[in-house]
C-alpha cells in the first residue's frame, strides 16, 4: 500500500505571498498554474508520441456482460466474471467511448457491490476507474454535447465510489481526477474516433458536481493519511475552477479543510495542501464566506497550533513561506468581528509577535523564538505590522494594544534614519518598516491617548518632522506602497507623521492640543506648510497636496475656539492662506487633490482667522473678502455652502459688509445680484414653485421644496427637527438671506426688477419658514387630536397671517414688475422719438441738398427763390423810416454764384483726388492749364479752409 502513497513532496514553493500579493502567484506541487495550455496541446502531441490511428475497435457486448454480473455468484461463475472484466480492461485500453460510458459505469457499479464480499474485483475495479482517466473517445464533432449528461453521471459516479471501503480504489478515483488535469493520449488511436477536448472532463466534473462529492468523502479518510492526501491533490486540481470552489462550499469545505490543517503529517503535505485550497477558495468564491466557515473556535484553534508550530520548528524556506501565507488567512480572520479570535488566544500570540523585537520584553509566548533577515521573516514583520492595523477596528482588542506595549513599539521607529541600514535590515527595508509602523500608529494612536501622552509621542512626531525639512542628506527609496512618491526625498516620512497627527487632533481632546501647542506646534507646521508649499510650485505632486491638506486640517482642530492660538496663527497664516484661496478653479479638476486643498484652506480660514478680529483685519487688508465672493461667482455647489458660511461670520466684523458692496466680479456683476443669482438657482435646484416671472406660485407654502411637499405627516416628538427645520441645514438660503440681512435690503446696487423680484421674497424668508413651521404643527395636531374651538380659531388665524405674508408679497412682485414694464414703455418710446428726429433731420438735408441742385440746375428756380429771399429780407426791415439813416443793400454787385451771399461762402470745390490739392501743381505756366486749373484762376484772392471737399472764403 505504500507504493500507492502521495510521492510528490512539498519541497519547492514560491515566494511568500504577501497581503498585497495574489495567493494565485504561490505555485503547489499540485495542479499547474499554467496546465490549461499544455492540455490545449495535448491532442497536438500524437504525432510527437508515434501514435497509431488505425487501431480497429471490435464490438463487444456490455449487456451481455452486465447481465453476467447481475447473476448469482458461484465459483465458477466469479472466475468467468474475472475474465470477462479483464477482456473488457483489454478492449477499451485506448480509451472508452462516450457512447458505452453509461454501461461502463453500469458495470462498475455492480463491481462495487460485489467487492463488499470478494476483493477479487478490486483490480478489474481500478483498472476500469483506471481507463476513466485516459480521454474519452467521440466519433463526431457534437458527440460531446449529445453525451455531456452520460459523461457527467459517469464522472459524479466516480465520486459515489468512495464509499467503497477500499483504499486501493479510493486512491484511484483520486488518480483518475488528477489525471483530467495532466491529459496523456494514449499509444495507440482508436479508429474512426477521436479523443476528447482537453477541458471536457473538467468541465463534466463541474457538471457533475464532483468536487462537492469529494469534499464529503473527507469523512470516510479521516483516518487514513495516505487517502486523505490523495482526496486532498484531487481537491487541490478541482479548486482551480469556481464552479468547483462554490460547490466545496455547499459542503462547508473550508471549516473541514481548516480541521485538518493541525493534523499528523510528517511529510508536511497536509498543511500545504490544506492551505493551498483554502486559497484557492478565497479567490475563487466570497471571502466573506469563506472566513464566515473559518470563524469557529476549533478553527482559531487549528490555524494558531499550525501556525505557532511553523514559527517555533520550521526551518526550511518553504515552511516560512507557509506560515506566511497562513498568517494571511488569520488576518482575514481577525477582520471579522465575530471570529473567536481573542477568546483562542490568537490576537494576543499576534500583537506580541508583532513588538517582542522592539520592546524587548521577556514574553513566555515568544520564549526561544529569534526572528532572521531573511525575505521571509520581512515579510512575516509587515503582515504583523497589518494585523494590528486590522486589530485596531476591534474595540475588544483595544486593551490587549495597551497591554502588550503596541504604542512604545511603533515609536520606535518615529526618529530620523541615522545610518544606511537598521540592525540588520537594509536601508530599503528599514525604510518600509519605519513607514509601515509609522502609518499604523496613526490607527492605534486615537485609541491609546493615554499611553500616547505618556510616551512623549507628540515631541517625537515634531523632532521627526522638523528632521523631514532640515538639510541632512537622505534619499528615500520609495519602493513600497507607503512609500510612494517618497523616491529620493522625505515626504513619505512627512506624511505618514502628519497622518498621526491628524489622527490625535481630530478627537479634540484638550490634553492633546495642549501638549502640541506648548511645544510649538503651530508655528513649526506653518513652516513645513509654507516649505510644501514652495516644493509645490515646483513640482506639484498630489504627496504635497495631501500634506499641505493635512497641516491645514491640523492647524484648524488645534486654533478653533481658543482666542490665543488665532492670534499666533495671524499674520503669517494669513500670509500663506491667501495663496490657497487664489487658486486657479481649473486646477480643482485635475484629479491630484487641489478640490481638498482648497475645503482644507477655506476651514482653515473658518477655524483660525474668524473670532479674531488683528486676523479678520489682516484677512480684509490682503483682500480676502473679494478672493472669496471671486470663489463664490463661480457657482459650484460643493464651495458655495462654505463660503457663504465664512462671509456671513465675517459680516460680525463691521468692515466687512463695505468690502462686499465694493466688490465688482464679471461684467460690473455687485455683490448683492450674485447672492440673488444663487438663491434661484437653489430653488431651482430644490422644485420651488414660481410663475414665469418669478413671483410666488403658491401662496399658502410660498418657499416649499418639492421634497417637502411630498413628505406626509408624521408626529413626532417635540426634541426632534420636523422636515421644514431640518431642510434649513440641507441647501443654502438661510446663508444667503443671513448675508443679505447684514447688507441690508434697501439701497442694493447692480438689481435688475428681476432681481427685486427675488429679493422680495428673500426678505420675507423668516416669515414664511415659522408659517411652514405652524402648518407642519397644525397637520400634526389634526392627526393625533382634533383642536377645541379657541386653539382651531387661533391656528386659522395664525395660518391666514402666512397667506397674507405670500399676498402681499406677490403684490408688491407684481408692482415692480408692472413698474419695469412702464419704464421698458417710456423708454421705448424715448427711443423712437430719437429714431423719428433723426429721419426727419435726414429728411430735411436731403430737402435742402435737392433744392440746392434745382437752383444751380435751373435758373427759374433760382431766380424765384432769389425772389423769395428778397421779399423775406425785405419784410425782416422795420417798417418805420429813419431820418438821415443809411440804407445798405443786400446785393452784392458782380456776383455770380448761385447761393444766398454773405461775408463767407461755402463753395463746393472740385475733389482734391482729381486736382491733387490746391497747392499740388506750382509752377502753372510751364504747362498746358487744365479745365479745372483755368476755373481756378478765375476766383482770386480765395482763402482754402477744407482741403477735402468744402472751402469756406471771404467774398469782398
Amino acid at each position: 500500500m505504500s507504493s500507492l502513497a502521495v510521492s510528490e513532496p512539498p519541497a519547492s514553493r514560491a515566494p511568500s505571498r504577501s497581503p498585497a500579493r495574489s495567493p494565485a502567484l504561490s505555485p503547489a506541487p499540485g495542479p499547474s498554474r499554467c496546465g490549461g495550455e499544455r492540455r490545449r496541446n495535448a491532442s497536438e502531441a500524437g504525432a510527437d508520441l508515434g501514435v497509431v490511428q488505425d487501431t480497429p475497435l471490435r464490438s463487444v457486448d456490455l449487456s451481455r456482460i452486465i447481465k453476467l454480473l447481475e447473476d448469482s455468484d458461484s465459483k465458477d461463475l466469479e472466475k468467468e466474471q474475472l475474465k470477462t472484466l479483464k477482456k473488457v480492461v483489454k478492449h477499451f485500453e485506448n480509451g472508452l467511448p462516450l457512447k458505452d460510458l453509461a454501461q461502463i459505469i453500469e458495470i462498475l457499479n455492480l463491481c462495487a457491490e460485489k467487492m463488499n464480499e470478494r476483493e477479487a474485483f478490486t483490480e478489474p475495479l481500478c483498472e476500469l476507474i483506471k481507463l476513466c482517466g485516459l480521454p474519452f473517445q467521440k466519433k463526431k464533432l457534437s458527440d460531446e454535447v449529445n453525451y455531456s449528461v452520460a459523461v457527467s453521471n459517469c464522472i459524479a459516479q466516480l465520486g459515489y465510489l468512495m464509499r467503497v471501503p477500499s483504499s486501493q480504489v479510493r486512491i484511484q478515483i483520486c488518480k483518475c481526477v488528477v489525471s483530467f488535469y495532466n491529459t496523456e493520449l494514449p499509444r495507440k488511436l482508436l479508429s474512426g474516433y477521436q479523443p476528447t477536448s482537453a477541458n471536457y472532463k473538467i468541465q463534466m466534473a463541474e457538471l457533475g458536481g464532483l468536487a462537492e462529492t469529494l469534499i464529503l468523502s473527507l469523512t470516510l479518510v479521516e483516518n487514513q493519511l495516505t487517502e486523505k492526501l490523495w482526496v486532498l491533490k484531487a481537491l487541490q486540481h478541482l479548486s482551480s475552477s469556481g464552479v468547483n470552489c462554490r460547490l466545496m462550499m455547499k459542503a462547508q469545505a473550508a471549516s473541514r479543510l481548516c480541521l485538518y490543517l493541525n493534523g499528523v503529517d510528517p511529510s508536511g503535505q497536509l498543511v500545504f495542501r490544506s492551505s493551498e485550497i483554502l486559497w484557492n477558495l478565497l479567490e475563487n468564491t466570497s471571502k466573506e464566506e469563506v472566513v464566515n466557515q473559518l470563524s469557529s473556535l476549533e478553527c482559531v484553534h487549528a490555524l494558531k497550533e499550525v501556525f505557532v508550530d511553523l514559527l517555533m520548528h520550521g526551518f526550511r524556506h518553504y515552511d516560512r513561506q507557509l506560515r506566511n501565507d497562513l498568517l494571511v488567512i488569520a488576518t482575514l480572520l481577525a477582520e471579522n468581528p465575530a471570529a473567536p479570535m481573542i477568546e483562542g488566544g490568537f490576537t494576543k500570540l499576534l500583537i506580541v509577535l508583532a513588538t517582542f523585537t522592539e520592546v524587548k520584553i521577556p514574553n513566555p509566548l515568544v520564549k526561544g523564538l529569534k526572528l532572521t533577515y531573511s525575505y521571509e521573516d520581512f515579510e512575516l514583520k509587515k503582515l504583523l505590522f497589518n494585523v494590528i492595523g486590522v486589530l485596531s477596528k476591534d474595540p475588544c482588542a483595544v486593551q490587549l494594544l495597551s497591554e502588550n506595549d503596541v504604542m512604545p513599539a511603533l515609536l520606535c521607529y518615529v526618529k530620523p534614519n541615522q545610518k544606511p541600514g537598521f540592525h540588520d535590515w537594509s536601508a530599503a527595508q528599514y525604510e518600509e518598516l519605519q513607514l509601515h509602523a509609522i502609518a499604523i500608529l496613526a490607527s492605534v494612536a486615537p485609541l491609546l491617548l493615554d499611553k500616547y501622552l505618556s510616551c512623549q509621542a507628540n515631541t517625537l512626531l515634531l523632532m521627526f518632522l522638523e528632521w523631514c525639512i532640515g538639510q541632512d542628506p537622505f534619499f528615500g527609496q520609495g519602493n513600497s506602497f507607503h512609500g510612494t512618491g517618497g523616491r529620493g526625498n522625505k515626504l513619505a516620512q512627512m506624511r505618514c507623521s502628519l497622518r498621526v497627527l491628524r489622527s490625535v487632533v481630530s478627537l479634540y481632546d484638550d490634553a492633546v492640543n495642549l501638549n502640541l501647542c506648548d511645544q510649538g506646534a503651530i508655528s513649526q507646521l506653518l513652516d513645513i506648510l509654507k516649505y510644501a508649499a514652495d516644493k509645490s510650485k515646483e513640482k506639484e505632486d498630489a504627496i504635497l497636496l495631501e500634506i499641505q491638506a493635512d497641516i491645514l486640517f491640523i492647524l484648524s482642530a488645534l486654533c478653533e475656539n481658543d482666542l490665543h492660538r488665532k492670534e499666533l496663527f495671524s499674520y503669517e497664516g494669513v500670509d500663506i492662506l491667501i495663496p490657497f484661496i487664489q487658486m486657479d478653479p481649473k486646477r480643482l479638476y485635475s484629479g491630484l487633490g487641489h478640490n481638498c486643498l482648497l475645503f482644507s484652506a477655506l476651514d482653515c480660514l473658518w477655524s483660525c482667522v474668524i473670532g479674531c478680529y488683528i486676523a479678520e483685519d489682516y484677512f480684509l487688508e490682503k483682500r480676502g473678502i473679494f478672493l472669496l465672493l471671486d470663489l463664490l461667482a463661480l457657482k459650484q455647489k460643493n464651495l458655495c455652502n462654505i463660503i457663504l458660511g465664512i462671509l456671513v461670520e465675517f459680516c460680525d466684523n463691521p468692515k466687512t459688509t463695505s468690502h462686499i458692496s465694493t466688490w465688482r466680479g464679471e461684467k460690473d456683476q455687485t455683490a448683492a445680484n450674485l447672492l440673488i443669482e444663487l438663491w434661484r438657482q437653489e430653488e431651482l435646484e430644490l422644485g420651488v414653485k414660481r410663475d414665469r416671472y418669478g413671483r410666488i406660485a403658491d401662496v399658502k407654502r410660498p418657499i416649499a421644496s418639492s421634497f417637502q411637499k411630498q413628505q406626509e405627516v408624521i408626529p413626532m416628538p417635540a426634541n426632534c427637527p420636523s422636515f421644514a427645520i431640518m431642510e434649513i441645514s440641507e441647501n443654502i438660503r438661510a446663508k444667503l438671506y443671513s448675508l443679505l440681512c447684514k447688507l441690508g435690503f434697501e439701497n442694493l446696487p447692480g438689481l435688475s426688477a428681476k432681481d427685486f423680484v427675488t429679493l422680495a421674497i428673500i426678505r420675507r424668508y423668516i416669515d414664511f419658514k415659522v408659517g411652514e413651521v405652524w402648518s407642519e404643527l397644525c397637520a400634526e395636531l389634526k392627526e393625533e387630536f382634533r383642536p377645541v374651538t379657541s386653539d382651531e380659531e387661533a391656528l386659522k388665524v395664525i395660518s391666514e397671517v402666512s397667506e397674507n405674508t405670500g399676498r402681499m408679497v406677490v403684490a408688491l412682485q407684481t408692482e415692480v414688475l408692472e413698474s419695469q414694464h412702464h419704464q421698458e414703455i417710456q423708454e421705448e418710446e424715448k427711443t423712437y422719438t430719437k429714431i423719428q428726429a433723426i429721419h426727419k433731420q435726414r429728411e430735411m438735408a436731403n430737402k435742402s441738398w435737392e433744392n440746392f441742385l434745382t437752383r444751380t440746375s435751373k435758373y427759374e428756380a433760382l431766380k424765384k427763390a432769389k425772389r423769395i429771399q428778397e421779399k423775406s429780407i425785405e419784410a425782416s426791415r422795420s417798417k418805420l423810416k429813419t431820418q438821415n439813416g443809411t440804407v445798405h443793400s443786400t446785393d452784392i454787385k458782380g456776383l455770380s454764384t448761385t447761393i444766398g451771399s454773405g461775408r463767407l461762402v461755402t463753395v463746393e470745390s472740385t475733389p482734391s483726388q482729381l486736382i491733387g490739392g490746391p497747392l499740388a501743381v506750382t509752377d502753372l505756366a510751364l504747362r498746358k492749364p487744365s479745365v479745372c486749373e483755368g476755373a481756378l484762376k478765375k476766383i482770386k484772392r480765395i482763402k482754402t479752409l477744407d482741403s477735402v471737399k468744402k472751402d469756406s472764403v471771404p467774398v469782398e
